[in-house]
């Protein structure tokens, strides 16, 4: 299946509109749930499903304009909701009431296309489900220029052999396999692995003449991220703990709270 495509996202350029959405939308997902990701079709539109043990939280359909955010409201979930209907739009009331209910409960499917339509996006998933994602600790975090998570990385020097052998199932799965034997110290130490010859984002944030990526009004780009297209909304497979080791600890902003 092709990838889809972030043409101004891969530029360099500030992450705006839907690339920016989708970018958020990722943030949240995966920082809350730790769930499957399954790619398909809905309808001939590239979908996203987030699943555990086979069964779907949320699908997300990606079209031209927006974004179609599919939740299914079980018995235990429109109870909930219906016990506070006032502090629900009227449109998604009106969505609500309008849609059959189902054996399996009232297929809901959300137009999101700005940050105002994934706020009430978001609270009718954590109305699904309470988040299942337990964070790394952010005591002794150790952070790169742009952000990523030093400690959590198996090229860091200060990784130990126990941690690199859990770690690198889960990256050869994700990113094919390899000895993942580059070490690397850490932007701030002499044993940076680019200290002489700068990644993306340093070089960038040189020409800017800041000090880290975070300075930047840019902030999020696809420069401050080597996950590249699957730090967004994407059309491939993806098991929860190999997010957890190969994705997560190189998006800034995965794990803050």
């Amino acid at each position: 299946m092709a990838e889809l495509d972030y043409p101004q996202a891969r530029s360099g350029e500030p992450l705006t509109g839907l690339d920016a959405l989708s970018h958020e939308i990722m943030v949240f997902m995966r920082g809350k749930y730790r769930l499957d990701e399954v790619a398909g079709k809905y309808y001939g539109a590239p979908c996203l499903r987030f699943c555990q043990s086979g069964k779907t939280l949320v699908t997300f359909c990606t079209y031209p304009d927006h974004f179609g955010v599919q939740i299914v409201l079980g018995a235990t979930e429109r109870e909930k909701f219906e016990a506070f209907r006032h502090e629900w739009p009227e449109e998604l009331l009106s969505l609500y009431d309008c849609e059959p209910t189902h054996s399996d409960g009232k297929w809901l499917m959300l137009r999101v296309d700005d940050h105002e339509s994934w706020a009430v996006a978001q609270k009718l998933i954590l109305l699904k489900k309470k988040p299942n994602r337990k964070p790394f600790p952010a005591k002794g975090a150790v952070y790169t220029q742009c952000g990523q998570r030093c400690d959590l990385c198996i090229h860091y020097t200060g990784t130990t052999d126990e941690q690199r052998a859990v770690m690198k199932p889960h990256l050869d799965a994700m990113w094919g396999e390899s000895d993942w034997a580059m070490r690397c110290g850490g932007c701030e130490s002499d044993a940076c692995y680019c200290k002489d010859d700068p990644c993306p984002a340093k070089a960038c944030a040189a020409r800017q003449v800041l000090d880290k990526c975070r300075e930047c009004a840019s902030f999020p780009c696809l420069k401050a991220t080597t996950a590249d297209h699957r730090s967004m909304l994407h059309t491939e497979t993806c098991k929860a703990d190999d997010i957890t080791w190969s994705i997560l600890p190189y998006v800034p902003w995965q794990y803050e709270k």
